[in-house]
């Protein structure tokens, strides 16, 4: 039987695969700002692998509806993921080198993507895996946070739908991303937390593979005029 698709569909909406992170700069300095993304390009451009535990919750603005997701992310240069939701609802997503998988098991469905729709700088896997060049695409402004965490206000300088403004968490003892929260132009939220997360970590290749399990069906949504897809939400 198959689940309500309101969070679904907002999920599509708020989207990963567009963490395009939107208006305004705050008032916090530009200087502040500007060291605190530099030690974070450092960090990351010396990082090779990524793993880490995911909560990822969604709220749908109008509605108020909320829905709170558990998985796991693995990630390696240049661009390889698997990020596997586990709770509620089963939902695989491979990047590979060639194309993204998703397979959702509750409906024996697998959709195949073009890679491109990860590639864009603005993404939010590129964000949240520290492969973003925040500066180029974004106003960036350092805000103060009570979390103990130093907390980047961003906003893209080319804006899209799926994302209005957005903000990133960073652990100032290790300059790694614990938190991104997106917000889309109808004000719906996806907020990621990065838990247990590790650097550098044993990855194994057989992670970025993916190959449709007997009797699920496969949409090819490859070729030109498929409709395009919000992923990592």
């Amino acid at each position: 039987m198959k689940r309500p698709l309101s969070l679904r569909v907002l999920a599509r909406l708020c989207g990963l695969g567009a963490l395009c992170l939107a208006a305004l700069l705050a008032a916090a300095p530009a200087q502040a700002a500007g060291e605190l993304t530099n030690r974070l390009q450092q960090r990351y451009d010396a990082t090779t692998t990524l793993k880490a535990d995911f909560t990822q919750v969604l709220l749908h603005r109008e509605s108020g509806a909320k829905e709170t997701r558990q998985g796991t992310l693995q990630f390696r240069k240049p661009l390889l993921v698997r990020w596997e939701t586990k709770a509620p609802h089963a939902e695989l997503l491979v990047v590979t080198a060639s194309e993204i998988w998703n397979f959702l098991p509750d409906e024996e469905v697998a959709y195949k993507y073009p890679v491109e729709l990860v590639q864009d700088s603005r993404s939010i896997i590129k964000v949240i895996t520290g492969q973003a060049r925040l500066e180029q695409d974004f106003d960036v402004a350092e805000e103060a946070d009570d979390s103990g965490m130093a907390r980047l206000h961003m906003y893209p300088k080319e804006p899209t739908p799926q994302l209005t403004e957005a903000f990133l968490w960073v652990d100032p003892a290790t300059n790694l991303i614990r938190r991104a929260k997106i917000i889309d132009f109808y004000g719906n939220e996806n907020d990621i937390t990065l838990n247990s997360l590790a650097t550098d970590a044993g990855v194994q290749d057989s992670a970025f593979r993916f190959a449709p399990p007997k009797g699920v069906d496969v949409e090819d949504r490859t070729r030109q005029g498929s409709p395009e897809k919000q992923l990592f939400n």
